[in-house]
């Protein structure tokens, strides 16, 4: 395997930080290039000093400055957006991880796109609030795009031997019948309803099986998270949304299936942990030690599977409501989320009101096929506007 340059976004992540434990563990394949990161200055600097990347992004110049003075001299600290579409389209980058949790990511994630790169797509925002343009772009750049997330990348894993690539052509006349996207559940699924009006952010954070971030540790809690994978399924596979089921899997071993017209059903397993994903698009189509620990099915008690509850988790309604609606429908979905979880962390108001919030911008949504990344940042933007209007009105209860 050639040496690849790897570029970073959101390397202070869980994912990020995932990411450079399997890139440590093979020094003669991969070099980190850049690495970017938003509020956790201190981890990015202990990243740099290890990897030494030619280059490293925050948000601002006050970020930079303080960034500056901690990095090696032959790391040039760059600042915004600006920052992360230098980093990322780079002529001496290869390798893209999209880690930016967020709309923030998707600029810098097309960016990457337009320039050829290969991209491991973490961050599902990019298809979910601009799928036609993002694919687009990647078609236009000549880009490689592998699915990290740990379901899409067990549905890569379970297609047919032949299928090269997501996006395209999909997966007319390989057989494939449905796409089966498993989930936890998260913290809440046996809570009694009635109780969720109580929960706290760090409750809600508090995921069973995964390590991650407050904000996708929200949307796991929600089940918005697998709504919101649904909507990459579909982009990445070129499927409608009927073509895609869910499924509760508490033990978190079976990361996603691929049922096919003659009955079989294939699963790919592992034990909960992202170096798996990562290792194999990393590697793709090679494959390379990830440092997981190896699967010991004996030591398995049982494999549980479940239909969701969609009483208890509207926001997955609300998800598959705006994938067959298309359009601009998922960006609003996407905006009216962010929105709505960052007030719940920020205990302005409750659990159950994520999905309400996101409920009511979605029943007054006037939607329409955006044509360019400015109408995508319109239709984000309002929905954020109306987002924030209904997260007021839920304040009193807090």
């Amino acid at each position: 395997m050639a040496m690849q340059q790897i570029t970073i976004l959101g390397s202070t992540g869980s994912i990020g930080v995932s990411s450079l434990d399997v890139i440590a563990r093979h020094p003669d394949q991969f070099r980190v290039f850049a690495l970017t990161g938003h509020s956790r200055i201190e981890v990015l600097a202990e990243q740099c000093q290890r990897f030494v990347p030619a280059f490293a992004v925050v948000p601002n110049a006050e970020a930079a400055g303080q960034l500056s003075a901690l990095v090696p001299t032959q790391t040039r600290v760059l600042c915004g957006v600006e920052g992360l579409i230098e980093v990322a389209s780079h002529s001496d980058t290869d390798t893209v991880v999209a880690a930016i949790v967020g709309a923030a990511g998707l600029l810098p994630t097309i960016a990457a796109a337009e320039a050829g790169k290969k991209i491991l797509l973490a961050n599902k925002e990019a298809l979910v609030m601009a799928g036609a343009l993002f694919l687009d772009a990647v078609a236009r750049g000549g880009a490689t795009l592998l699915p990290l997330d740990s379901e899409h990348n067990a549905i890569f894993q379970c297609l047919p031997p032949g299928f090269t690539g997501v996006s395209g052509a999909g997966l007319s006349g390989t057989g494939v019948s449905k796409l089966i996207l498993s989930a936890s559940g998260g913290p809440f699924r046996t809570t009694p309803i009635e109780q969720l009006m109580t929960v706290s952010p760090d409750q809600a954070c508090a995921h069973p099986n995964w390590s991650m971030g407050r904000k996708i540790s929200v949307d796991s809690a929600t089940m918005m998270n697998k709504g919101l994978e649904l909507i990459e399924a579909c982009w990445l596979f070129n499927v409608a949304a009927a073509d895609v089921d869910i499924v509760i899997h508490p033990q978190s071993i079976v990361h996603s299936l691929v049922e096919y017209v003659d009955g079989s059903v294939l699963a790919q397993l592992g034990n909960p942990d992202m170096r798996t994903p990562i290792a194999h698009a990393l590697a793709w189509p090679e494959r390379i030690a990830s440092g997981v620990a190896r699967l010991n099915l004996t030591e398995l008690a049982a494999l549980e599977f479940e239909p969701p509850d969609t009483e208890r988790f509207p926001a997955l309604t609300l998800a598959r409501q705006a994938g067959e609606s298309m359009g601009d429908a998922p960006t609003a979905l996407n905006a009216a989320n962010e929105v709505a979880v960052a007030a719940f962390l920020a205990e302005q108001i409750r659990f159950p009101r994520i999905a309400a919030v996101v409920a009511e911008v979605m029943a007054d949504w006037q939607g329409s096929e955006p044509a360019c990344l400015e109408a995508v940042q319109d239709s984000d933007s309002r929905a954020r506007r109306l987002a924030q209007v209904s997260v007021a009105g839920y304040q009193d209860e807090v």
